[in-house]
């Protein structure tokens, strides 16, 4: 049992930055000790923190970190790439762990991961915060309770603006990220798992970079990142789930649309604003019978990140975890699932195929 929680965050960049604005909105927790091997990134954080950042230890490297560092629990937002360097030292302390997405880059690291987290007494927790958005929660919990009747189609639609710059533009290659699919898809093939309840059997992606990053170089490189596909998964319970993504639709009103469709009714959540829309069955020439509502979000969680106030609600589900009043509701196993999807539809886009997910032995 943990009362008064002291985090760590390793890796503070623009995600990490993220993670300490949402810590200082949790009772009883205070951050000690942060860690990134680039001074800018640390100024970040102290930035961040304020007048609070004068009781925090900054470590230069993971190795200081684990070593010296007094914690109850640690944030993980390093590149991905990153993860299993970072991890192998911190598996070695007697506190909590939220890695973030994706949980790995490989496979191979990502089971790594998961067989190194089941062999600890304390949490771990991969974070997925889109399950965490008021709207995408509600979304959810109406869908398990069977307001659409029997599911069977689940569509998710991400229009939205290039990927953001981070230091030493790590993010513009796939040997970095895993691949778009991995890095940022990973939250939605996560969703499509939560929402179906069940395991993919199937994958197939049409993607391909064509509009961002052509003319951007690095070290005479140029970026190899998918900017738009269309992802199908099967599941073995018969539902098919979809994934639309652009990363050149800035304009668009929507960031994110789902929509679940079962034999009785279908149920859409636009994000923002929040708009929930359950649409019954009327049958043919039947007049439509829409009903909208609205799920409010905390604002004071709203202006702590650029995630919906989702950041805060997994950062208070996994609080709880981590004082033993809660379970862990998002699992290492739940964080190699995700990438094994993403990885498949990576290797599904490049050589134009369907990819069984028998191929990773799941």
């Amino acid at each position: 049992m943990v009362a008064a929680i002291r985090y760590g965050v390793v890796g503070t960049g623009m995600m990490g930055v993220e993670h300490l604005h949402n810590i200082a909105l949790i009772p009883d927790a205070e951050v000690v000790a942060i860690a990134d091997p680039v001074a800018t990134s640390l100024d970040w954080a102290r930035n961040a923190l304020g007048e609070r950042a004068a009781g925090v230890v900054a470590y230069a490297s993971v190795a200081a970190f684990a070593r010296d560092a007094q914690v109850d629990a640690i944030v993980i937002a390093s590149p991905n790439h990153t993860h299993r360097t970072v991890l192998d030292p911190l598996f070695g302390m007697d506190a909590a762990v939220l890695c973030e997405k994706p949980l790995a880059t490989t496979m191979d690291d990502a089971r790594w991961i998961v067989d190194r987290a089941a062999s600890r007494d304390r949490p771990f927790w991969t974070g997925m915060e889109y399950r965490f958005m008021p709207p995408a929660a509600a979304f959810i919990d109406q869908i398990h309770q069977g307001r659409v009747g029997r599911l069977q189609m689940l569509s998710i639609r991400e229009h939205r603006f290039p990927f953001l710059p981070k230091v030493g533009d790590w993010n513009r290659f796939a040997r970095n990220t895993g691949g778009t699919m991995v890095e940022k898809c990973c939250h939605f093939f996560d969703l499509m798992r939560l929402v179906v309840q069940s395991e993919p059997v199937r994958v197939y992606c049409s993607g391909a970079m064509d509009v961002n990053h052509l003319d951007e170089r690095y070290d005479g490189a140029r970026p190899d990142i998918i900017d738009n596909s269309f992802t199908t998964v099967d599941f073995a319970n018969g539902v098919r789930a979809m994934l639309d993504l652009s990363m050149f639709a800035d304009g668009a009103e929507h960031q994110e649309e789902m929509s679940a469709t079962g034999d009785a009714a279908r149920l859409d959540v636009l994000i923002p604003p929040g708009d929930l829309i359950f649409s019954p069955r009327v049958g043919f020439r039947g007049q439509k019978r829409p009903e909208r509502t609205r799920v409010a979000i905390d604002p004071t969680a709203h202006a702590a990140g650029s995630h919906e106030g989702a950041t805060y609600y997994q950062h208070v589900a996994f609080a709880a975890a981590v004082r033993g009043e809660g379970p862990v509701l998002v699992s290492a196993e739940d964080g190699l699932r995700a990438v094994a999807i993403g990885t498949a539809a990576e290797i599904s886009a490049r050589e134009h195929r369907v990819v069984e997910m028998s191929e990773f032995g799941l």
